[in-house]
């Protein structure tokens, strides 16, 4: 697992969206984003 550093550019990821369609953080460059990060579905975390 790549560490990344406060500030720093997040790596560009596609993942699986809604309706069989896919989104890329690099179709969203220039804007301003929110990234949020959670653990694993149905745990106390």
């Amino acid at each position: 697992m790549n560490e990344l550093t406060v500030g720093a550019p997040a790596p560009d990821f596609t993942l699986p969206a809604t309706g069989g369609r896919e989104i890329s953080l690099g179709a969203h460059r220039g804007q301003k984003i929110v990234l949020f990060f959670y653990s694993k579905d149905n745990t106390s975390g």
